[in-house]
């Protein structure tokens, strides 16, 4: 993590591409969007997007919205649907975020998604953002630029007094227009309102010429990985393994043998980089058992045992 203070960038070309390039390498850059200050990862970057988490102090691995310059490459990442091709033309590049099907070989962290098969997509209005956008040239993952629990920012001066030298550079665009986060739609079966925002619920019904479900509790994009046993692979798991059983697949972390280690140098943003990625994996070794090694309590540590203990909760239906 950067141990000075973050780069105030201007919002000239020049900054547009110094942004883009950080994001490039792996760094993490705030830039504004019509609704708030987002804290920009590539999207396509596991250890990249494992420090947005770790940068917010976010308490668990909940979805993220990945933003793209222009539909033709957001396409490429979502199953695309005519609801969803209405609601674009209609409003974007704007303040409204749809949460798609993944396409199979799309290369979208699954730390961005939560383990879900699902993406949350959006193409912002704001001129800064889709320059940034335009000359990194791919999706950039980006949850409002604060620590987790504070007060969304709509000033750069918001994320150096959120944030400081947990972000690489802040892209100083003006105060955000709207200043209240995008409205989310879900467009996996019918039409649902996940989250209200700048775009009523009115609007978006007379798009699409029916009224959407509405989910009241709208964190509720990450609602299908509230159920307990959602991220379970098909193995069962066993936490917090001191010892391995005979015929176990091992996931380690640490200095310990093991089939696939999260991490052995107990570095927390590696092992939430890794984490999904090798669930899958192990799981696919057709096991009955991926047993894990124990993982501190702390920071990361915490998200990653909460999925960890939904993958070991008793199994619904």
């Amino acid at each position: 993590m950067n141990t000075s203070s973050p780069d105030l960038l201007p919002d000239t070309d020049a900054g547009h591409a110094t942004a883009a390039g950080i994001l490039r390498s792996g760094g993490l850059v705030a830039f504004p969007t019509e609704t708030v200050y987002g804290l920009g990862a590539d999207a396509c970057d596991d250890r990249a997007v494992a420090r947005i988490f770790e940068a917010k102090g976010r308490p668990s691995f909940n979805p993220l919205i990945v933003h793209f310059a222009d539909l033709d490459t957001l396409k490429q990442h979502v199953h695309w649907t005519p609801e969803a091709e209405l609601l674009a033309q209609a409003y974007w590049p704007g303040p409204l975020t749809l949460v798609l099907r993944k396409q199979a070989d799309s290369p979208i962290s699954e730390l961005v998604s939560a383990g879900l098969d699902t993406i949350a997509v959006r193409l912002p209005a704001h001129d800064s953002a889709r320059a940034i956008l335009r000359s990194f040239g791919g999706g950039v993952a980006a949850p409002s630029a604060n620590r987790s629990g504070q007060i969304s920012p709509t000033t750069a001066q918001h994320v150096v007094d959120s944030l400081g030298a947990r972000v690489d550079a802040i892209l100083d665009g003006g105060p955000c227009k709207v200043g209240v986060e995008s409205t989310i739609v879900g467009l996996t079966d019918k039409p649902v309102l996940l989250r209200p925002g700048g775009i009523t619920e009115q609007e978006l019904a007379e798009t699409l010429g029916r009224h959407l479900a509405v989910r009241h509790k709208a964190e509720a994009i990450s609602a299908p990985g509230q159920l307990m046993s959602h991220y379970a692979p098909k193995a069962l798991v066993r936490l917090n393994a001191t010892e391995w059983e005979p015929g176990e697949i091992r996931l380690g972390f640490g200095e310990v043998d093991c089939d696939l280690n999260l991490s052995r140098t107990e570095d927390l943003v590696e092992a939430a980089a890794h984490l999904f990625d090798y669930l899958h994996r192990l799981d696919a070794m057709g096991g009955g058992t991926i047993a894990v090694s124990p993982i501190p309590h702390e920071g990361l540590g915490i998200a990653i045992n909460d999925r960890l203990s939904r993958a070991a909760a008793p199994r619904e239906g």
